[in-house]
């Protein structure tokens, strides 16, 4: 098999989520998606894929070796294009949470519009679920479990929900041990349902089954960025997520609490059409974007699958 051709078949394998799923989108056999990584491994004399009976997880390897393939088969494709292919023009309509928009993506987008002078990017910055065809969008961030859909999603990450309370409200109050302690606490709600809010966690020891906590919000709000905000100048606990308070927990006006509790991380992922409907401006920026938002710095944990 051609070695190209294995690359890009290990990146939709990585992309799929799994070997029997990218031989499916590829329309060939499981058997050669196999053949195809296994060759790949054995030239880089390394695992890239660890295996287990029901799915994978990318070896640290083969998350450089990604990062190779996908940049040699982008500059391989600009330069089989012919002279007036070359520079990417078009537009590309782009959504993604309010507070995660414009802390990870504004700045993937400002570098892309940078390296294509003639492409345009229209960025929505909404807190609900987009219609990608309804509404005319192309690509979408979404912080969730995915359901199955027609769309093509490449997983880039996950986020953590931490519970924080600044030092000064902590020297007031002692920082709770277990989450049913958070009852005698002031607890800063995200929701507009009011000042009650079941916050939940995940109970030590193996089973790790989920908790429930019923909590009395003192404060309520519908702003993550305005609820971060109060809890730094000691009004209570928070709930965010860990993008939203790296800088907080990093310079210590932050302090995470009851980690020991921290429920199951959040998948992050980049939705948009299949394959062959995106193009152009669109796919340029897929390709850019990718590579950039699994290795942003700090409140994002790089995928494991």
């Amino acid at each position: 098999m051609d070695r190209l051709e294995a690359m890009s078949i290990f990146i939709t394998v990585v992309e799929a989520g799994s070997l029997a799923a990218a031989a499916r989108r590829l329309g060939c056999s499981p058997a050669s998606v196999t053949r195809a990584v296994a060759g790949l491994e054995a030239s880089a004399g390394t695992r890239l894929l660890e295996r287990t009976t029901r799915r994978f997880a990318v070896t640290e390897a083969g998350s450089r070796h990604l990062a190779t393939y996908r940049q040699m088969l982008a500059e391989l494709a600009r330069l089989e294009k012919p002279s007036a292919d070359l520079e990417i023009s078009g537009s590309v309509v782009v959504t993604a949470p309010e507070l995660f928009g414009r802390l990870k993506v504004m700045p993937v987008v400002e570098g892309f519009l940078a390296r294509h002078p003639l492409a345009q990017v229209r960025v929505l910055l909404l807190n609900r679920v987009v219609d990608l065809v309804g509404e005319g969008v192309d690509v979408a961030v979404r912080l969730a479990e995915l359901p199955d859909s027609s769309m093509t999603a490449v997983r880039i990450g996950e986020v953590r929900r931490l519970t924080c309370a600044a030092p000064g409200y902590l020297a007031r109050r002692p920082p709770p041990d277990h989450p049913a302690d958070l009852a005698d606490h002031w607890c800063i709600g995200l929701n507009d349902a009011g000042s009650r809010e079941l916050w939940r966690f995940r109970e030590s020891g193996a089973a790790r089954r989920v908790r429930s906590v019923r909590v009395n919000c003192r404060l309520s709000l519908n702003s993550a960025g305005a609820a971060i905000q109060a809890a730094e100048r000691g009004m209570g606990v928070v709930r965010p997520l860990s993008y939203q308070v790296e800088r907080q927990i990093a310079d210590g006006s932050l302090v995470t609490l009851l980690q020991d509790y921290e429920p199951a991380s959040i998948p992050v992922h980049l939705v948009f059409q299949p394959r062959r409907n995106v193009g152009g401006a669109v796919r340029a920026f897929i390709d850019y974007a990718v590579p950039l938002l699994r290795n942003a710095p700090g409140g994002i944990v790089p995928p494991s699958s």
